[in-house]
């Protein structure tokens, strides 16, 4: 049997540049099954219930089983990848996601039905850790944002492809075709990372300079330096491995966890999955009907994906910081506007169509700025020598904190109310608009090493000098 940590697969001649492209496409179809499997719930959600006869409480558990998935995939995969290598990690992953893929689509009961979206969450969490950085260690530092921010495309090309699922098997049973159309892309995922390379900088740790070397010039082309890149790599190293209780101990890695993991937090309780998971429900119980709801968030989804792809353009051109200070305030005024429109009870007339128009504009500022950034920013700003946990540490606190808004979405829109519900989101997002504008340094063009040097220099800071 092959050796999947081995990097065989790869040649050693010269490549043009646009390897790299096709590793990060490749790789990123990682991220479209986590937007896939997240995302299905909202329309397969209004069925499952009618064919299991289930509450809201019970609804509650079968959303959230793949967040508490993803929590376990989030720690395990860190460390896994130190010890295994990138490639191979996410090899595993696609195999758990075509295994829970087919175990949700024939599920006989709620409970069978629970452990296969706990299954499908663990693949989900350790994609969201391993996938970024493995195509951040892929990325020259020129286009490693729009290359990494591929993975947050996937994702919500995966959210958007749940919808049209969702509204095309609508009704019935078709909730099962809905799950089960998530093995083929988990097999094409599967297929890719057989033939693709294996991170150089996890290869210069485990194999030496040599192995780095090769796969660097295959996804620089010619021309490239990679002599020189390779010994940046290797004046940066230091043993790879740090576990969790490293992290803190180091002072010096503290800004970096401070950035990364606040915006991981910022990211879930802002408020983005309260539509992604809930829109079509709280649509339904608002006056649309069923249909009509799955397909307004069919528009929400193509919004979403829109402006990933802006994203993906511009975290390279105006840096990450500028894009969440400018877009974080429009999210604000969105979920102002949104709140307003259920004051006086469920929206009729006109008021139904501002309240989609406020739930695509959230999703266009938060998800064009927040979600683009989050998965980039996390696989960038980490050292190498405690890169696996760390990563992990960043994925935990999304799923953390993304479990805690599902478990809480419908029973605050009970127990306050949809207007105080948006409202208080409202408030959130313009605390992180702050956290950004006080914590969160630029790392747009600087090189992984380059980032790390600022680390040990004390110099990585807002308004400190590159």
């Amino acid at each position: 049997m092959e050796d999947v940590t081995s990097d065989r697969t790869v040649p050693v001649t010269g490549g043009s540049g646009r390897f790299v492209y096709v590793v990060a496409a490749a790789a990123a179809v990682g991220g479209l099954l986590f937007g896939y499997d997240t995302g299905i719930i909202s329309a397969a959600l209004l069925y499952i219930a009618e064919d299991f006869a289930i509450g809201s409480g019970m609804q509650q558990i079968v959303v959230s089983a793949i967040l508490v998935g993803a929590i376990l995939g989030a720690l395990g995969s860190g460390r896994l990848s130190d010890r295994l290598g990138r490639r191979p990690v996410v090899l595993i992953t696609a195999i758990v996601f075509a295994v829970g893929a087919l175990a949700a689509a024939f599920a006989p009961n709620a409970a069978l039905l629970i452990v296969a979206r706990l299954l499908l969450g663990i693949a989900v969490g350790a994609s969201s850790q391993i996938v970024p950085v493995y195509i951040a260690e892929l990325s020259p530092a020129r286009t490693r944002g729009g290359l990494v921010v591929l993975f947050q495309l996937m994702i919500t090309v995966g959210i958007l492809a749940a919808y049209v699922a969702g509204y095309a098997f609508s009704g019935g049973s078709g909730w099962r075709q809905m799950f089960g159309l998530g093995v083929v892309p988990a097999l094409v995922l599967a297929l890719a990372m057989v033939v693709l390379p294996e991170s150089p900088r996890w290869l210069l740790i485990h194999r030496g300079a040599d192995a780095a070397a090769q796969v660097l010039r295959r996804v620089r082309g010619a021309g490239a330096d990679v002599a020189a890149e390779v010994a940046e790599i290797e004046a940066s190293r230091h043993d790879e491995g740090g576990r969790f209780r490293d992290l803190l101990a180091q002072r010096w890695v503290r800004p970096a966890l401070v950035a990364g993991l606040g915006l991981a937090m910022f990211s879930q309780i802002t408020g983005v999955n309260v539509v992604i998971y809930y829109a079509p429900t709280i649509l339904a119980t608002s006056g649309f009907g069923e249909s009509a709801a799955i397909l307004a968030t069919v528009g929400v989804g193509v919004v979403n994906m829109l402006m990933v792809v802006v994203g993906t353009f511009l975290v390279d051109r105006i840096g990450r910081r500028r894009l969440l200070l400018v877009l974080l305030p429009l999210a604000v005024l969105s979920l102002v506007v949104l709140g307003a429109v259920f004051l006086g009870g469920d929206p009729e007339g006109a008021g139904r169509g501002v309240a989609v128009a406020a739930i695509m504009g959230f999703i266009a500022f938060n998800g064009g700025s927040l979600s683009v950034v989050l998965w980039l920013y996390g696989s960038e700003v980490f050292p190498l020598s405690v890169r696996g946990a760390a990563t992990s540490a960043s994925a935990l606190t999304v799923w953390v904190f993304n479990l805690l808004v599902a478990l809480t979405t419908l029973s605050l829109t009970e127990g306050i109310g949809v207007t105080a519900t948006f409202w208080m989101y409202a408030v959130v997002n313009a605390l992180a608009w702050l956290f950004v504008l006080r914590l969160v340094p630029e790392t747009r063009g600087r090189s992984l090493e380059q980032i790390e040097a600022s680390l040990r220099a004390g110099t990585f800071r807002v308004g400190a000098g590159r």
